[in-house]
């Protein structure tokens, strides 16, 4: 996950604006609307991106 995916969770979509660290290897997704999410090692997520990472930034691809 980084900054500007979109994960829907229960239908709702959410766009993530940043990822904190924390024990065990889980991560806190903090979303652009002041929700939080905590995903641990075995949590099962679909998530897309809004630019294709496979294009190249300034230029074509």
């Amino acid at each position: 996950m980084r900054r500007g995916d979109q994960l829907s969770i229960g239908g709702q979509v959410f766009v993530v604006s940043d990822m904190v660290s924390l024990a065990q290897g889980a991560k806190r997704l903090e979303f652009t609307g002041g929700e939080s999410f905590t995903m641990r090692p075995t949590t099962v997520l679909w998530a897309t991106r809004r630019v294709s990472p496979r294009l190249r930034r300034g230029g074509r691809g």
